[in-house]
């Protein structure tokens, strides 16, 4: 209806699966029928109980059930909970992306994520997995001829550490990180200027059981007022002043 660019957020952890075969009898399934969850996934797959075909089998559904939904193949494609870049799934992901000529992707490694410390220690040990993971999948999407943004953020301002300052912030950290790894092009050109940011965002509104969520109900970050709260940060004036103000363009995926 408003012509929105989207792609693909992959799903193999909450609710359940979309290819019809695999709705029974399949390894992603706990004991109720539901995929495994945000850990429940990760535990299965360290004790190898996991089929990588069947992994394959849903995303290329989920793929395809895109395609029939919106009349086009996603021009970027994630993982729901990090999924993607995780030990084996990371391999068959950048499989299916190639397969289905699906360019960009998106790898988790934020600039400045360990100095962040109003983020809660569970929490943290989470995200320094998911980069880790991040860290050890680059070669795997790169010899699959994948792409991603120069930079990712959106860890540290998730929620309701979101505000235009933490926005500004992260931005901030991570063009000085880049930069100062980045080699000096031999003649600069208003195209070795450009970097790409993705900013990981969740903004919607509270879901109130048991509508939302995909099978068993919606989670306590669906139910809580923090989808809102980014919603009603991302929209603000001061916010879309600062982008101006920093030559900051907003673009999809298919504009890369």
């Amino acid at each position: 209806r408003y012509n929105i660019p989207i792609g693909l957020h992959a799903n193999l952890s909450e609710g359940s699966p979309v290819c019809e075969v695999l709705k029974t009898n399949s390894s992603l399934l706990n004991q109720d029928g539901f995929f495994h969850g945000k850990m429940g996934f990760r535990t299965a797959l360290s004790k190898g109980l996991l089929n990588m075909s069947e992994v394959k089998q849903e995303l290329k559904a989920q793929v395809e059930l895109f395609r029939e939904l919106t009349g086009h193949l996603p021009p970027h494609m994630d993982g729901h909970q990090h999924i993607h870049v995780l030990p084996e799934v990371r391999h068959v992901f950048a499989e299916v992306l190639e397969e289905y000529g699906i360019k960009y992707t998106r790898v988790p490694i934020e600039p400045g994520l360990h100095n962040c410390d109003w983020i809660p220690p569970s929490l943290m040990d989470f995200y320094l997995g998911v980069e880790e993971d991040s860290f050890n999948t680059v070669d795997v999407f790169t010899r699959h001829g994948i792409r991603w943004p120069d930079i990712y953020i959106g860890l540290s301002t998730m929620g309701k550490n979101m505000s235009v300052s933490n926005i500004w912030s992260a931005i901030d950290t991570a063009i000085v990180e880049f930069t100062s790894k980045a080699p000096l092009p031999a003649r600069p050109t208003p195209q070795s200027r450009m970097v790409t940011i993705e900013l990981m965002v969740h903004p919607g509104y509270p879901s109130i059981p048991p509508l939302g969520g995909c099978g068993e109900g919606p989670d306590d970050f669906s139910q809580s007022w923090e989808r809102l709260h980014e919603l009603q940060t991302l929209i603000k004036p001061e916010l879309q002043s600062h982008y101006r103000t920093r030559n900051i363009q907003l673009c999809s995926f298919k504009d890369l």
